[in-house]
């Protein structure tokens, strides 16, 4: 008798597994000096912090997941281009946590650059991704 396998929790294993291995490469004390790094502030609020991370990691994965696209020949920016709308979803999201949980009212030219710096923190932790992703690939290890 066959075993009928649904291929769609076959996928979901599957990058569930790379997506473990890509995160023992990552490492909590880098992602948090970037944080600290990024929104210019050597104290953060634990759950302000919490929530980067959490956001740097899934930008970090998401990154990872396009890799492959780049160790099968197309260029940086074409990827890049291909995760454009994944990537400015969590770069909002972020921007959108950020000014709902301040108490105080921010300045317009605050906010463009606590903008700038969300696009920064997730298109950094994005290339980082890619970049450990398309190693792993090269070196077969995915």
């Amino acid at each position: 008798m066959n075993v009928i396998v649904n291929l769609q929790e076959k996928q979901k294993e599957k990058q569930l597994k790379y997506e473990r291995k890509m995160l023992r490469e990552l490492s909590l004390k880098t992602l948090r000096s970037n944080i600290r790094d990024a929104f210019q502030m050597q104290e953060l609020h634990r759950q302000y912090e919490d929530y980067c991370i959490e956001l740097g990691i899934e930008s970090y994965l998401l990154g990872a997941r396009y890799s492959k696209f780049g160790y099968y020949g197309e260029s940086f920016f074409d990827v890049k281009y291909r995760a454009l709308e994944e990537e400015q979803q969590l770069t909002e999201t972020l921007f959108q946590f950020l000014t709902s949980m301040t108490m105080r009212e921010i300045k317009l030219q605050d906010e463009e650059l606590l903008f700038e710096s969300c696009q920064q923190f997730i298109g950094l932790w994005w290339q980082e991704g890619y970049e450990k992703g398309e190693r792993r690939y090269r070196l077969k290890l995915h």
